[in-house]
């Protein structure tokens, strides 16, 4: 794209690989950290990815974006704002450097999600070095090739364990024609309720979330649809700057000083018998939790109903993902030593086994 801060380092990347397989070195994959309190602790010889950035490709009227891994999100978005597109999937940042590479490896998406789908759905290809000292192309740039699909869409999520995403290439979508955000008062109940209503009925909602108190919907589309959904809901209307708020984690619940959990559960659940204080997110499929209590408690409330609780606080416990069933960690284990056979990219830091 020109701009000089734009830099292919992958060879170096690639002889840092190399290096470490020769000598039986364990990496610690990173680059802005902006996501490093999410799992466990990893040791290892540090593998900054930053120098390594820059959009490689563009052509807003093909849909599909490339950059490098250590392209800024914050770069990525400012381009796609340009020309009025978005990445659908809402990734949040944490930080104001964070980068492509770690929205791609924790695979983390914002209140659309629901509508819109996961970072993981907007994965078209990518190159990656894997542990067999190698830097290959999996996937396409293209929406139609699905060549390689599959493993490009396993980086989504597999937090830097499977290998190193040097660059990906994303499907992108034109940003709405109206945004319209509201909030109704209703307990945590009638919101769960009337969510499963609405969720039969052809509204426009990209964002629900319930604070407790209030049920705060966001409403995108064309202007005549968002209008006549917000005539039949009703509601006050709010910034809709809220959902950048919610999505970053920079509202007020998420200060209480306890500790927090992301709690997914199956669509349409009841409220969950759990203390402490709830807000419930993606239409309450995601809920977060402030509560301070041992982690086999909330886990058997939430694996209860099908879902599963990961902690954000760091530190806190040894295994903050929840701990896979012993068939699917096996699956997990091969697919490790298929693609990082020497366990060198930051082992241990979904799972000790892995």
């Amino acid at each position: 794209m020109g701009d000089t801060k734009d830099f292919d380092d992958s060879a170096a990347l690639l002889e840092q690989v190399n290096r470490a397989l020769e000598n039986a070195t364990p990496l610690r994959i990173q680059g802005a950290n902006s996501k490093a309190f999410l799992g466990r602790i990893v040791g290892g010889e540090i593998l900054d990815t930053r120098v390594h950035r820059g959009i490689v490709s563009y052509d807003p009227t093909e849909l599909v974006i490339t950059a490098r891994c250590g392209t800024p999100l914050a770069e990525l978005l400012g381009v796609l704002d340009a020309s009025q597109q978005m990445l659908a999937c809402e990734p949040p940042a944490f930080a104001d450097d964070a980068t492509v590479g770690g929205m791609i490896a924790t695979g983390l998406s914002g209140p659309r999600r629901p509508w819109a789908g996961s970072v993981r759905d907007f994965v078209l290809g990518t190159r990656i070095i894997t542990g067999h000292g190698k830097h290959l192309r999996f996937g396409g740039e293209v929406m139609k090739n699905v060549a390689g699909y599959d493993l490009s869409r396993l980086m989504a999520g597999s937090y830097g364990s499977l290998g190193i995403i040097t660059e990906v290439s994303l499907k992108v979508l034109p940003k709405p024609r109206a945004c319209l955000s509201l909030s109704l008062e209703m307990t945590g109940e009638q919101a769960l309720q009337r969510l499963a209503e609405w969720g039969q009925q052809p509204l426009p909602i990209s964002g629900a979330c319930h604070d407790g108190r209030q049920l705060h919907l966001r409403l995108e589309g064309g202007e005549g649809s968002v209008a006549a959904a917000h005539d039949r809901l009703g509601g006050d209307l709010i910034d809709s700057s809220f959902w950048a708020d919610l999505n970053e984690q920079r509202l007020g619940f998420f200060d209480e000083d306890q500790p927090l959990w992301r709690l997914s559960v199956p669509l349409n659940t009841p409220p969950l018998n759990l203390p402490g204080k709830q807000w419930l997110d993606w239409g309450g499929a995601q809920r977060w939790l402030k509560f301070t209590a041992e982690a086999a408690i909330i886990r058997k409330v939430v694996g209860d109903v099908g879902g599963h609780a990961t902690c954000y606080s760091h530190g806190l416990i040894d295994e903050p993902f929840h701990p896979l069933a012993p068939a699917l960690l096996h699956y997990h284990r091969q697919l490790k030593r298929q693609l990082d056979p020497r366990g060198i990219f930051n082992p241990g830091r979904l799972y000790a086994e892995l």
